[in-house]
């Protein structure tokens, strides 16, 4: 709230403006026209029909008729409707007066332009919880607005055919090149199978069929190579018995089976009968009988021939065994033979039936494919169904205003917040110290005085005046507002501190050109004037100045006591004008003031001027640019920090106090500087705001500009003071 009170004049000047603009917008406002219609966009007729299991507006209604607003809205549609309607030469659309020159939408600026202005004017929107859209314009002329609705609505509708169109002939495309495709590869894949059928001559059978007739004669196979084995094995058999047996023996293999020997067993009992007719009769008849020798024939005929059939029997096992096994090596091989054959059927099989798998895939997806092709005209011409015209725009009968207090109460709020922020900006980018109140607040000390601005005199009277008059203001216009501040300044210096008059007194300042020379020199001269002994140091040892406002000779001063050349008996001097003020110029600049300044030697000189005069006022170097201040604070009674009114920033002066105070230096207050009392806040301060007690040149200019600093400034310590001077 202090910020706005400081800063009131800018915010009321804000809120004023915001409410003179709001007026003159209520005022001068443009009669627009609005018309509006409506349109609902429904799912589609597909869907009533059953034809698609989807949805047209998917999972998400609110996305799709986000979708459509923002189509209503898009570059094509608006660019075709500025064609249609001739937008970029209509007056009215363009809101401008007089014969236009002839515009082409060919061009991109003009097409930028229009774009711009329809899009701005054109708002699109859904009816909440409702499937309808509603499409609205504003124009200068109500005709047009109607206009302009309806050929964006007209050119939506006749996008929505198109568009659904070439996205039906873009897939009838898409599914007659993939419908080639699918054809060829139908026709291959029916090819491969009736190759496959050729070569497995299973042409107008199943594949069940083919793999029976293969299994039966493998089967006969397998049968007929276990008989074989069988029979290889008795032979075998046979044959191993005959060869192991024993001649005489060999009658006995007739019960091996498959063995014929009857022949053999009547030729061995015929051979056994003629042994025992040729024993009997070689008995009876003598061995040389010729009966006996025919027994004998006969008996050696019929071995022959018994051995003859045991031979033939042992050839006739063996070819027996010989057949038998070449038998069921015909009939093994035959059967290895059918097998490879059958595995062999079985992998074309296999083949045959992937290929007839991929023919009827093949043909089911291109017979699918086929009936959506014949089928995406139909559904083209549904779906293109989906939008309905609610209400058409019709020209509106009167202009759209704005309530006048509406348009009026919103600019001044506009002002209030703007001079609010402009407020606290300015606030934040002042760091200039304006007044008493904010310099006692940022300082946190008590203001001594305000010194106002000194003008000098007109060149006439500056020739007669001397340099002691010329530069100490106070002896130049005792009775000036310029002297009353001086003597306010004593007056609250000598009741600043506690327990007695501060009698050591230093004046100093943040930066150079604040005015301390001045307001020492002066200060020095007014406590003089009360009859008590002054003496005036000064101990800026690095641009001194004191002794050309007084026209001295700073050959001597207190640089040459510091060294020990002088004494303060010879060096100080004195003025006529005032008999009880010395004046202790610096010196000769030496190369270390500082260490000077803080030697025991300037410890044991002011000592000494205490005890000699009743004040001394000490000039020093401003405290921020070296430290001859700080350490000279620290020696002294009171200190006075000087501030050159608008001159000082608030950063500056606060830390220049930071450094006094830390020093351990005796604040007495600060002086404000260089005041021009004619302003508002000063004006009347002291009470001579209907005379003056000088009768200087208007034209005049400031004192302290003569001396290359500016005169000192204060104002009286306390409020009561300032409002009785106002008074």
């Amino acid at each position: 709230m202090i910020t706005l009170r400081k800063r009131r004049l800018v915010l009321i000047l804000l809120v004023l403006a915001g409410l003179s603009l709001g007026f003159y917008k209520a005022v001068t406002q443009i009669h627009l026209y609005e018309s509006f219609g409506r349109i609902e966009v429904r799912s589609g007729a597909s869907d009533e029909f059953k034809i698609s299991a989807a949805s047209y507006f998917g999972d998400d209604p609110q996305r799709k008729m986000s979708t459509e607003e923002a189509i209503l809205m898009s570059d094509t549609l608006l660019a075709k409707v500025a064609r249609d309607l001739n937008l970029a030469n209509d007056n009215d659309f363009l809101r401008v007066k007089g014969p236009q020159p002839h515009h082409s939408m060919d061009d991109p600026a003009v097409r930028q332009t229009v774009l711009g202005i329809l899009a701005g004017n054109l708002h699109v929107a859904q009816v909440p919880k409702t499937d309808i859209i509603r499409i609205s314009f504003l124009s200068l002329n109500p005709k047009l607005s109607a206009d302009v609705v309806n050929k964006v609505i007209a050119d939506y509708i006749q996008r929505s055919y198109e568009t659904r169109f070439d996205s039906t002939q873009r897939v009838s495309a898409w599914l007659s090149s993939q419908l080639e495709d699918l054809k060829k590869k139908v026709e291959d894949s029916q090819q491969q199978m009736m190759d496959l059928q050729r070569k497995l001559g299973t042409v107008g059978f199943t594949t069940s069929q083919s793999a029976n007739q293969e299994t039966t004669p493998l089967e006969d196979l397998a049968k007929a190579a276990g008989q074989a084995k069988l029979n290889r094995i008795l032979a075998e058999a046979r044959y191993r018995q005959i060869t192991g047996l024993d001649p005489n023996t060999i009658e006995g293999a007739s019960e091996i089976p498959g063995a014929p020997q009857t022949e053999l067993t009547t030729l061995r009992t015929e051979l056994a009968t003629a042994r025992a007719s040729y024993a009997e009769q070689t008995t009876t008849l003598g061995p040389n009988h010729p009966l006996v020798r025919a027994a004998r024939a006969r008996m050696d005929e019929l071995a022959k021939e018994v051995n003859a059939e045991e031979k033939r029997l042992e050839q006739q096992a063996k070819l027996a065994f010989n057949l038998a096994q070449a038998n069921e090596n015909q009939t093994n091989a035959a059967l290895e033979q059918q097998k490879t054959d059958a595995y062999k059927l079985r992998n074309d099989l296999v083949e045959y039936t992937i290929r007839q798998r991929e023919f009827e895939s093949s043909r089911t997806l291109y017979e699918g494919l086929l009936q959506k092709l014949a089928t995406a005209g139909v559904d083209a011409g549904l779906e293109s169904m989906e939008i309905d015209i609610v209400d058409p725009a019709v020209a509106p009968v009167g202009p759209i205003l704005k309530p006048v207090s509406t348009i009026v109460l919103s600019y001044g709020l506009l002002g209030v917040v703007l001079g609010i922020v402009l407020a606290f900006v300015l606030e934040s980018l002042d760091t200039g110290l304006r007044s008493v109140a904010e310099i006692e607040s940022v300082m946190e000390l008590p203001s001594l005085a305000i010194i106002p601005r000194w003008k000098r005199a007109g060149p006439e009277q500056l020739a007669t005046m001397s340099t002691i008059t010329r530069n100490i203001n106070v002896l130049a216009q005792p009775k000036s507002q310029f002297t009353e501040a001086f003597r306010s300044l004593r007056t609250a210096l000598l009741l600043s501190t506690p327990g007695g008059e501060p009698r050591m007194i230093l004046c100093t300042s943040a930066t150079p050109s604040e005015g301390k020379t001045t307001a020492a020199s002066n200060l020095a001269v007014i406590l003089a004037q009360r009859g008590t002994r002054v003496l005036l140091i000064d101990a800026d040892l690095r641009r001194p100045n004191v002794h050309h406002r007084f026209g001295l000779n700073g050959k001597v001063g207190l640089s040459t006591i510091l060294s020990g050349q002088t004494t303060l008996e010879n060096s100080v001097q004195r003025i006529a004008e005032v008999p009880d003020l010395e004046i202790l110029a610096s010196g000769p600049v030496p190369p270390f003031p500082t260490e000077m300044l803080s030697s025991q030697t300037m410890t044991d000189l002011l000592q000494q001027a205490r005890e000699q005069y009743a004040f001394v006022v000490l000039d020093s170097p401003p405290v921020l640019s070296v430290t001859d201040g700080v350490i000279l604070s620290r020696k002294v009674d009171a200190v006075i920090l000087v501030v050159r009114h608008g001159k000082s920033s608030k950063n500056i002066v606060r830390r220049g106090r930071d450094l006094l105070v830390r020093s351990g230096a005796t604040m007495a207050g600060i002086v404000l500087n260089a005041v021009d009392l004619n302003t508002p806040e000063y004006y009347g301060y002291y009470g001579y705001s209907s005379y003056s007690y000088s009768s200087l040149d208007p034209a005049g200019w400031d004192a302290q500009e003569s001396s290359g600093e500016p005169s000192g400034v204060g104002e009286s310590g306390s409020s009561s003071r300032r409002k009785k001077g106002r008074r």
